[in-house]
């Protein structure tokens, strides 16, 4: 067994850029979080948008996964999401989670509608695998940091610094491959190593 899932990689560059923000925001609240919170901060290596998390899965499934995923992505064509915003999850008062996206305006646009199509059609397969599906719509983002105690704290913060109200263009994630990842929990923290690529249709 393994535990898994299935996501989209960033470019070394955009992982810079993501990285040269956590750092500003890092500088930014170092001195206004008390002694008591916590944040965990992701390592821009980790950093993905996560598609579909599978769980612990037989290793004589990674082979027949990619092949029913390759057959089903093979029509539909490569999209980029551009990062554009910060956000928290679940809400600003006591938020949980720090992350990067796009903005409002290209979530109501034509490529994001063709998304939560692409997604559908990952979770059928999965489904047909005897995973089961997530019925949550797909919320693209990239985790920037988890806070793990403090969450008042940092929402003041961020509230104060006006963070989450500018854009922050810093590139755009391009969706042409799904890829598996094998994920390793360590005490410094989780290994991913990816098993499989699966690519979408070229052009955009």
């Amino acid at each position: 067994m393994i535990r898994a899932f299935l996501a989209v990689e960033l470019t070394e560059d955009l992982r810079a850029q993501i990285a040269e923000i956590q750092q500003d925001l890092k500088r930014r609240f170092a001195r206004k979080f008390s002694k008591d919170t916590r944040v965990s901060w992701v390592q821009p290596s980790s950093i993905h948008l996560t598609l579909k998390f599978l769980g612990d899965i037989d290793e004589p499934l990674i082979e027949p996964l990619r092949h029913t995923i390759e057959q089903a992505i093979n029509g539909h064509r490569a999209l980029r999401i551009p990062i554009e915003r910060l956000g928290v999850f679940p809400r600003l008062e006591q938020p949980r989670v720090i992350w990067m996206g796009a903005s409002e305006s290209w979530e109501r646009g034509p490529d994001a509608a063709r998304l939560p199509i692409l997604h559908r059609v990952i979770e059928d397969c999965c489904r047909s695998f005897g995973f089961a599906s997530e019925e949550r719509p797909l919320r693209p983002h990239l985790t920037l940091a988890r806070i793990k105690a403090g969450e008042r704290q940092v929402g003041l913060a961020l509230a104060q610094s006006g963070a989450l109200d500018r854009p922050m263009v810093v590139g755009s994630l391009a969706i042409n491959a799904i890829v598996l990842m094998k994920s390793e929990l360590r005490p410094a923290g989780p290994v991913y190593t990816k098993l499989w690529e699966a690519r979408l249709a070229e052009g955009e």
